[in-house]
C-alpha cells in the first residue's frame, strides 16, 4: 500500500494530494528516513509525521485504502506514549 494513500485513510491529511505533498517536503519519515509518496507501508513500520506544530510518532497497526470514520482510522495506527505526552505538553503551552 502506498504511503500517501495510507496517510489519507488514517485521516492525517484531508486529501491524498496534501499527504503526497507532505511526504515530498520531508514531513513524513519511515524508520528515521525520508520516504517517497509511492513507498510501500507495511504493518509494523515506524512513522514520524509532522503536521503543523504537532509531531506524531506512530506504528502502523493495519492497512486500509479507503477513508472511513475517525473511529476506524484510529485503529490503523498506534501512537507512542512519549509522542502523546509531548503533544499534550506542547498544547498546554
Amino acid at each position: 500500500m502506498r504511503l500517501d494513500l495510507w496517510l489519507w485513510a488514517a485521516r492525517f491529511y484531508k486529501t491524498r494530494s496534501l499527504a503526497k505533498h507532505a511526504v515530498e517536503t520531508g514531513k513524513v519519515e519511515i524508520g528515521g528516513q525520508r520516504a517517497k509518496a509511492s513507498r510501500s507501508v507495511r504493518v509494523g513500520d515506524a512513522l514520524r509525521v509532522a503536521r503543523g506544530e504537532e509531531i506524531f510518532e506512530l506504528t502502523v497497526a493495519a492497512l486500509s485504502d479507503t477513508r472511513g470514520p475517525a473511529s476506524v482510522a484510529q485503529t490503523l495506527y498506534q501512537e507512542s506514549e512519549a509522542s502523546r505526552v509531548a503533544r499534550e505538553q506542547a498544547r498546554a503551552l
